[in-house]
């Protein structure tokens, strides 16, 4: 059997940028086996996949090389982008049940809005060894799903160099490392690490930001945020806090489109 695949650039408009995901629409579920191996042969941070439910309703589910995991806002980004744009649907809008529940996705003003779970985190104590892995240490550390670690300066974050050596002993899975700080042209910038995943440094975090943006909101006393990932790819990503959702816009590019031959 074949099934279709997408490469997508999400939260960018300029190929080769942003946080790219493959994306595999299906007429019933694979074994869980071969979606992890389709994930692991992609080597991307994640492999979405979804099936059509009815109406604009859609399951969803997201595979990294090594796991399923529960949330991922860039491979929902780039899930939605293939529907609305890709495939012979006329929708405004796009509603997945997840792990994490329904999402919502809808067109706004040329972006493609985002309707996630607030995360916010709490005061936490350091792990020694995510401590030792750091060039240069934090002046505050939380904690949600992921380790927040708040920095000074954009100038911090940027520069900062992580140990992949000394991260390998730790196992956060499904969660990560966010380093934070105010931003120069931007509301806040922030960079993520997936010790002991294939891709260590990941371009641009949708799923943080469910944690930056309550975050933020509080420290600048602001419900809308202007926020840069800074990593090499880099990615742009425009928040908004209500109550207990985090509502993320940004926009994508179709790369690839092909079919896997399973």
């Amino acid at each position: 059997m074949t099934t279709d695949i997408f490469q997508i650039d999400a939260f960018t408009d300029q190929l080769f940028g942003g946080n790219p995901a493959a994306v595999c629409p299906l007429k019933q579920w694979l074994p869980d086996a071969t979606l992890l191996n389709i994930a692991k042969e992609n080597n991307l941070a994640e492999t979405a996949y979804f099936i059509h439910k009815h109406d604009n309703v859609f399951y969803l589910r997201w595979f990294t090389p090594e796991i399923e995991i529960d949330l991922c806002g860039h491979a929902t980004l780039a899930s939605a982008f293939v529907i609305l744009n890709c495939l012979d649907y006329n929708f405004d809008s796009v509603v997945f049940q997840t792990l994490s529940g329904e999402l919502i996705v809808s067109k706004n003003e040329g972006f493609l809005e985002m309707d996630f779970p607030s995360r916010p985190p709490n005061k936490a104590k350091l792990p020694e060894i995510i401590s030792k892995s750091l060039s240069v240490q934090p002046i505050e550390v939380y904690k949600a799903r992921d380790y927040v670690l708040v920095y000074d300066t954009e100038n911090d974050i940027q520069n900062l160099k992580v140990s992949t050596s000394i991260l390998e002993q730790i196992d956060l899975s499904p969660g990560g490392i966010i380093v934070t700080a105010k931003g120069n042209a931007s509301d806040f910038v922030s960079r993520f690490f997936t010790p002991g995943a294939s891709v260590f440094e990941d371009p641009v975090t949708g799923s943080a930001h469910c944690t930056l943006v309550p975050f933020w909101a509080d420290i600048l006393e602001k419900n809308e945020l202007h926020a840069l990932q800074i990593s090499e790819r880099k990615g742009e990503l425009f928040c908004k806090l209500a109550g207990n959702r985090v509502f993320i816009k940004g926009t994508a590019v179709k790369y690839l489109q092909g079919t896997i031959d399973i």
